[in-house]
């Protein structure tokens, strides 16, 4: 094999500065085109280990992103409750993440992946062991090779955040007067089976893959499932004592609007991990080019979602609405999740916008029907989520066999046949979970514990006397 001598600046003594910089990258690229065809892969010219580590590297970067939406969950959980209940809501959302680690190590993972031969019922439910991941063979061998694409180290991480980001949902939404410890049995619950059982039908290759559902990064798998069992849990935990008295609604404000407001950034943030992490590769120029699209369509759909929040309740309120924004931002995230890279970036921001528009109506709706929703979760993601899933056929049309697609109408159909085989199901178990928790154990906090905060009453944490005046008030 012809060897190659490296290439120095040394080379080029005496030449002009600007010249020398030009000949340096000429003789860059020539090196490169005299490297031999064996290196490379048939497919795109590209070394198929550089391959296995750009994916690789993609899962992870949008993994810890993904991770990073914990901090941005807990931080807006925080400021959007009072003073009295935040220490509670912190405990709640390191909990939380802490068990969904666990419990999808332990079952979550097989169930969502199943793959040939693995399902208790073909197409529904994977069988729930354990599946141990292994980085290194017992020779300290690597036990993945480049032709697996990526590391199923970096897919499981990856995954695991997803698993983690639903349960988030469902604490916002109950919070201020939820016992911990239910709140906790239920979390490992959804973690380990319900939602990687959601999950496994369609990235799993179960019946809404098989049917032609799609849902890219998961509009309906993740926010929507989080949605859902955080409805079923607030019609049985009821409302918080004060939040509705004699026929009215007694705003509750938050602890900081700051706080909830660097939350909503940093979930925004992670979002590019979310959305852009679920192309699942990076090994070419197109999956590259692809990343970079989804990322600037999340980016404006968030824009949308945002301003058109902002500019309705100006008109609805004569004032804008802070909370009413940060959460219209966060519905354009959740409403371009299902499809972030087939629609232009025009497209991208009416998507986001309507999610935006959906939130402003649907919280005084909740209201009406007396459904206490503290951080409006039920509105982002569970309802924003049914739209962007819906728009998928906008843009998406699935082929049915080779050469024949799916028409607009057929595919809003699918859509809909995933949206309420995945609600039919989330939310009649978390029904069933949460009042077998309501009867054998209790979910609810007392009246007094109520009122003198969670902080106090479930772990322990007085307030301090300067921000206590005000907040005990129901």
């Amino acid at each position: 094999m012809t060897r190659i001598s490296p290439i120095r600046l040394d080379d080029f003594r005496g030449t002009n500065p600007m010249n020398k910089t030009l000949l340096l990258g000429a003789a860059t690229a020539l090196t490169f085109l005299a490297m031999p065809a064996s290196a490379q892969d048939s497919g795109g010219g590209v070394p198929a280990d550089s391959v296995f580590v750009f994916n690789t590297l993609l899962f992870l970067i949008g993994g810890f992103l993904v991770m990073w939406m914990a901090a941005g969950f807990a931080m807006l959980e925080a400021g959007l409750v009072r003073s009295k209940n935040v220490s509670m809501q912190c405990t709640k959302n390191i909990a939380l993440f802490s068990l969904a680690g666990i419990m999808f190590t332990l079952v979550g993972y097989n169930v969502l992946y199943p793959g040939d031969g693995n399902w208790l019922y073909e197409g529904w439910v994977g069988n729930p062991s354990v599946k141990d991941i292994k980085l290194l063979d017992e020779a300290g061998n690597p036990t993945v090779a480049a032709g697996d694409g990526y590391s199923s180290g970096s897919d499981f991480f990856f995954q695991l955040m997803f698993c983690a980001a639903t349960a988030s949902i469902v604490s916002g939404t109950l919070a201020e007067r939820i016992k911990l410890w239910p709140f906790l049995i239920f979390t490992a619950i959804l973690t380990g089976l319900i939602y990687p059982i959601v999950a496994s039908w369609q990235w799993g290759g179960g019946v809404l893959s098989a049917a032609g559902f799609s849902d890219f990064a998961g509009s309906t798998l993740v926010h929507s499932t989080g949605g859902w069992a955080a409805l079923a849990g607030a019609i049985l935990l009821g409302a918080r004592r004060g939040k509705f008295r004699d026929g009215q609604v007694h705003p509750m404000p938050g602890s900081s609007m700051p706080l909830a407001t660097l939350g909503t950034f940093i979930l925004w943030l992670g979002w590019f991990g979310f959305n852009g992490g679920s192309q699942l590769a990076l090994g070419s120029i197109a999956d590259a080019d692809a990343v970079s699209q989804i990322f600037a369509n999340t980016n404006i759909a968030a824009s949308g979602g945002a301003l058109a929040a902002m500019v309705l309740t100006q008109l609805l309120y004569g004032k804008v609405d802070l909370t009413m924004v940060l959460n219209g931002a966060l519905a354009g995230l959740v409403s371009i999740t299902a499809e972030p890279l087939a629609p232009t970036m025009i497209e991208a921001m009416l998507i986001g916008a309507i999610g935006g528009v959906i939130v402003v109506f649907a919280v005084p709706l909740l209201d009406k029907m007396r459904i206490d929703d503290v951080v409006g979760a039920i509105p982002v993601h569970l309802l924003a989520g049914i739209w962007g899933t819906i728009a998928v056929a906008f843009n998406t049309q699935t082929e049915i066999s080779e050469g024949v697609a799916r028409t607009m109408s057929e595919q809003v159909m699918v859509q809909l046949y995933g949206i309420g085989l995945v609600g039919l199901f989330t939310f009649a178990v978390s029904f069933m979970l949460f009042l077998i928790l309501k009867l054998f154990v209790g979910i609810r906090v007392s009246e007094e514990d109520e009122y003198i905060g969670l902080d106090a009453a479930e772990i322990g944490i007085e307030a301090y006397p300067e921000f206590g005046k005000g907040s005990q008030s129901l």
